[in-house]
């Protein structure tokens, strides 16, 4: 298999094998890479938006070059964290050296920088997607979730980008847009699917909320779906699937899942046996501290807890294979795994 040509999240971890030991036996296929925490809004599903993670900072250019140098073959950058990728003046650059070297390459952004100008800069970059999380239908729910009064603004925007694709005759970037499954906004599906229809975009994506123990904000056990769903709820998806399919709209959940199972239980009672990020991925924030996924940030506190290397002391050769990372993936495998890993796939919930 190349891994240069893959797109389907599931995918890449078919590409790392199946085999799963301490030691990872090829190097990532993939990075997530946060090139800013910082952020303009204050969404109430984000922990950034409570408590202090890192010191606010942009990944440095010598960083991200870095980081990129060592890993030749890596098939996908996902350039996002806990910020908004769009505020990081440097962006365009370092979307065109991942795509000089031939680099699926996306990120998340709230979509409220995305101005004229920033708008034709990215697709000239050669970005293969751009996900734009929007949450809401309306403005009233905009606000109660994302903590500004910005979505007119976002829509225009999106409105405006997709017109530009249009006028330009190009497809990419593949824009998306990506709504968070809670209780208070899952009725809400349909209508966000014939919103992205009448503004040309063409994928909609229900977006998991991640949640601990402690909870903050909406992101607590009393807003997941998660083996929760009341009949209306099951309603909304179904509704909003008969939608996306009249108006030729593609809709999934996140993980490449279709919405109605996502929402159900496995028989599986260890549901992070089956993960294969911490042999596939590496995770990278601002600072260069590597964490073993992107869930990790929203599924613990303290990243100290679960630090598995720093890019700016060690070469990712040493980080993907040191004590720390192997430790880490031999705990995996047990029933006692670490504490980001424990309640992933129950608290990471639609």
């Amino acid at each position: 298999m190349n891994v240069t040509t893959i797109k389907d999240p599931r995918r890449y971890f078919e590409a790392v094998g199946e085999s799963r030991t301490a030691e990872a036996a090829s190097p990532p296929v993939c990075l997530y890479l946060e090139v800013t925490n910082r952020c303009n809004l204050l969404c109430e599903t984000c922990p950034r938006t409570f408590e202090d993670l890192e010191p606010p900072a942009d990944m440095s250019w010598e960083l991200f070059t870095s980081i990129i140098d060592q890993v030749p073959n890596v098939a996908r950058v996902v350039m996002h964290g806990v910020g908004e990728p769009m505020l990081v003046k440097n962006l365009p650059r370092m979307i065109r050296y991942l795509k000089d070297r031939g680099i699926y390459t996306l990120f998340n952004t709230n979509g409220t920088l995305l101005t004229p100008r920033k708008q034709r800069e990215l697709i000239e970059t050669g970005l293969d997607e751009l996900r734009v999380s929007l949450d809401a239908a309306d403005a009233r729910t905009f606000l109660a979730v994302r903590g500004k009064d910005m979505f007119n603004r976002i829509v225009r925007n999106i409105s405006s980008f997709t017109a530009l694709q249009k006028e330009m005759g190009v497809t990419n970037p593949l824009v998306s847009m990506w709504l968070t499954g809670l209780k208070e906004t899952i009725g809400q599906l349909p209508a966000f699917v014939q919103l992205a229809a009448q503004i040309g975009v063409g994928e909609v994506h229900l977006q998991r909320l991640v949640f601990d123990d402690a909870g903050f904000g909406l992101a607590r056990s009393e807003s997941a779906l998660f083996e929760h769903t009341q009949s209306e709820e099951d309603e909304a998806v179904r509704a909003a699937q008969a939608v996306a399919a009249s108006l030729g709209v593609r809709l999934n959940a996140s993980g490449a899942t279709e919405p109605g199972l996502s929402l159900k239980a496995t028989e599986n009672e260890q549901p992070w046996s089956t993960c294969r990020r911490p042999w596939s991925l590496m995770y990278f924030t601002a600072h260069g501290r590597a964490l073993p996924c992107c869930i990790a940030p929203f599924s613990a506190r303290g990243y100290e807890n679960y630090t598995l290397g720093d890019a700016t002391q060690q070469s990712l050769r040493e980080i993907w294979n040191s004590p720390a990372y192997r430790d880490f993936r031999t705990t995996l495998l047990t029933d006692a795994p670490p504490k980001p890993c424990q309640s992933c796939g129950m608290r990471w919930s639609l």
